[in-house]
């Protein structure tokens, strides 16, 4: 069995960590994951992950402008992104979805449904 490979970039030490263990333990993801958006443009070139969880609210640069580096990059511009946010207005997330992200995952998430929400939102099978 082919395992997905999911990179988690978010500010938020706890949050990372608790992502990463529910993606792994019951999703059975391989997971990567750093605290921003710099560092996670470097990983998604080298790792090519099969999709990325992105923080819209980091320092220094946020989740859209991580995100348009991304679609800059011949190597990231085909990789799916969900953005994960605390932003719950139908506003919100009518903007991000016409950056061309594949989707948003509310925070604070359902540790136990993540990686089922994360396959929802991708459109692949469990």
């Amino acid at each position: 069995m082919t395992h997905k490979r999911v990179l988690i970039i978010d500010d938020e030490d706890d949050l990372r960590e608790v992502a990463r263990i529910c993606l792994e333990l019951v999703g059975g993801w391989e997971v990567s994951t750093c605290g921003s958006g710099s560092e996670g443009l470097v990983i998604a070139r080298d790792q090519q992950p099969d999709a990325i969880l992105l923080d819209v609210m980091m320092p220094d640069m946020d989740g859209p402008a991580t995100f348009k580096e991304l679609q800059r990059g011949e190597a990231t511009k085909n990789i799916p992104v969900i953005l994960l946010t605390g932003k719950e207005r139908p506003a919100d997330h009518a903007n991000f979805n016409e950056l061309g992200v594949h989707g948003v995952i509310t925070k604070p998430f359902d540790p136990l449904t993540l990686s089922s929400d994360l396959f929802k939102v991708l459109g692949w099978p469990p």
